[in-house]
């Protein structure tokens, strides 16, 4: 797959509830996910499809997607699109309400995402 056909299939299973489906798909072995904030223990860093994978995990056995707004990808070069997500959860243990946007830059090399940086809101 190329970038654009990788940044396509992204925002399609993004859109379609098939994000986890996807890593195995579109992420190499040792690609990196990148938080704008220190995520406690594991810092800012996940490296390598099982970590990125435990995140997916994490995110859904926390949060319980209300609505879900994903952008169209906006290619930057041949190895580069970003996506916007704007997104309503709710926490799973104390019920809290929340609007999340984020832009996720995500780095393309040999047919594979191999780097994603998020960049939202921190203070």
């Amino acid at each position: 797959m190329d970038m654009r056909e990788i940044a396509r299939e992204l925002v399609a299973g993004c859109r379609e509830g098939r994000e986890t489906a996807n890593l195995e798909k579109l992420y190499a072995p040792d690609a990196v996910s990148v938080e704008a904030v220190d995520m406690g223990e594991q810092g800012r860093e996940t490296r390598g499809l099982e970590g990125i994978r435990g995140k997916h995990q994490w995110w859904e056995s926390n949060f319980e997607v209300l609505k879900n707004d994903v952008s169209d990808p906006m290619p930057h070069g041949d190895d580069r699109f970003a996506v916007i997500f704007e997104v309503k959860t709710k926490n799973r243990e104390s019920g809290d309400v929340d609007d999340m946007k984020e832009v996720g830059v995500y780095h393309v090399a040999d047919g594979k995402i191999v780097r994603e940086e998020f960049f939202y809101p921190t203070g």
